[in-house]
């Protein structure tokens, strides 16, 4: 081991692939601004338009929770009833892998028969820090129908195609209905009851396939083109006949564009910007994701539906975006670094009285981060604020102490390496070396502290 040492090509070649994938370990790594300590949870959601709360719990939550009792690696199970809304929040026992509980909990659910056609759903694999970007939709030239229809057939499913997004998820804005108000004295001039009139708007909203007609070579697909596109397709539609006349939707009412009640009303207001009623989208992370490279698709999306997509007048406001938080705790991890930095020199300058000594120690720093790095890139830690913070801490405090404990070392033989600074600067390797597993060690322990 030591004529290996001694070969200092071999060892600056060491020092030198070493830093390099210490470098490419940092690029690889997740960076967030802080870490997810949430629990493995997933959630059932079920809805049933219009069911009281009370029906809700009895028949649809209750037989859910007795489907799902006896979980593997179950934690916790809680429930909570609303009007035409069931929910169940199921926490696993830590170290439970997330796809196989979640696999786990829809078995149970496809066993389970609910009244009403309610059919239960896991929701988005995302988790509490998992809303990484918000956004508005404004427009002066669209109505709120228009932009609805945008966000829900164009922005939406775009933003989804990014790699590591989860969900997004829709406020605001109208569900469009096509609405027939029939008029009961035509009712009565035609003869026709209203379940007719419902019975042929079902039947008559569909394509359907007649095989294929052969011609010599050739074979036509045959279609039946009956689904309904707009008004003038549904007033089209034939309810019955009258002495072979037929009778159509729009003779027996008036059609119009309609809406869902609504609830409640999205409204933004900032600096610039003041709307009454608007759409928002909020995008979840898929968990586990690299959260810097999901926002890098995220953005390229958005300039594209701003710049290619949308209608002229129509535009995407970014109001939240969680790149600019994880750039503040990059840049106060890197301000704390190179202030600890500065303090080791200064420290040091102080009881060793030699600045070219000082520098030297403070080469341990910065090797002492790369190694950092190849470890939490070998044991998927991502960077973030506590994480940076406590190896960034654990380094300096360790090696301030180590090397002012040699300081009556360090002043019988100042010369010597201050020679070795000038002259043989590969021989100092052995040096740094010796200090990095010690500084490593030390920040690693206060990082696994940091996280428990």
């Amino acid at each position: 081991m030591l004529s290996i040492i001694q070969k200092r090509w071999v060892m600056l070649c060491l020092f030198v692939m070493m830093c390099i994938f210490g470098y490419y370990s940092w690029k690889q790594l997740s960076i967030e601004a802080y870490p997810d300590i949430a629990d493995v949870t997933s959630q059932v959601v079920t809805q049933v338009p219009g069911l009281a709360a009370e029906e809700v719990e009895q028949q649809i939550t209750i037989p859910l929770e007795r489907a799902i009792n006896g979980l593997p690696g179950m934690h916790v199970m809680r429930s909570k009833s609303t009007f035409g809304l069931s929910m169940i929040t199921i926490v696993f026992k830590d170290g439970t892998e997330d796809y196989w509980s979640r696999q786990r909990v829809q078995e149970r659910l496809n066993e389970v028969e609910l009244p009403y056609g309610a059919v239960p759903g896991l929701d988005p694999l995302t988790s509490p820090v998992g809303e990484v970007y918000r956004y508005i939709i404004e427009s002066d030239q669209h109505s709120l129908r228009e932009l609805t229809d945008l966000q829900n057939w164009v922005i939406i499913p775009r933003i989804k195609e990014v790699s590591g997004v989860a969900d997004v998820t829709n406020f605001g804005g109208i569900t469009t209905q096509f609405q027939v108000e029939v008029d009961p004295s035509k009712l009565e001039q035609y003869n026709l009851s209203l379940s007719q009139v419902v019975e042929a708007i079902e039947n008559n909203n569909a394509n359907v396939g007649g095989s294929v007609l052969n011609r010599g070579d050739l074979g036509y697909v045959v279609r039946g083109i009956g689904l309904i596109g707009n008004l003038d397709d549904l007033g089209h539609i034939v309810v019955s006949t009258t002495s072979g006349v037929p009778v159509f939707l729009n003779d027996i009412g008036s059609l119009k564009y309609g809406n869902l009640e609504r609830k409640g009303v999205l409204g933004y207001t900032d600096r610039t910007r003041n709307y009454s009623e608007s759409l928002e989208g909020i995008v979840l992370l898929l968990k586990h994701e690299n959260p810097s490279k999901v926002l890098e698709d995220i953005h390229v999306a958005v300039d594209e539906l701003n710049n290619e997509t949308l209608p002229e007048g129509v535009r995407i406001h970014t109001f939240l975006d969680r790149t600019n938080l994880v750039d503040t705790t990059l840049s106060t991890v890197s301000h704390t670094l190179l202030m600890g930095m500065a303090l080791v020199v200064l420290v040091l300058i102080l009881f060793l009285g030699n600045w070219r000594g000082a520098l030297l120690v403070s080469i341990t720093i910065p090797v002492s981060l790369l190694i950092a790095f190849i470890l939490m890139h070998l044991t998927d830690i991502p960077a973030n604020l506590l994480s940076l913070g406590a190896i960034d801490f654990g380094i300096i405090v360790r090696i301030i102490p180590n090397n002012i404990s040699k300081k009556k070392a360090w002043r019988n033989a100042p010369k010597k390496w201050v020679g070795l600074f000038f002259s043989q600067p590969l021989s100092l390797l052995r040096h740094t070396f010796r200090c990095l597993p010690l500084n490593v060690l030390n920040a690693n322990f206060l990082l696994q502290w940091h996280l428990r």
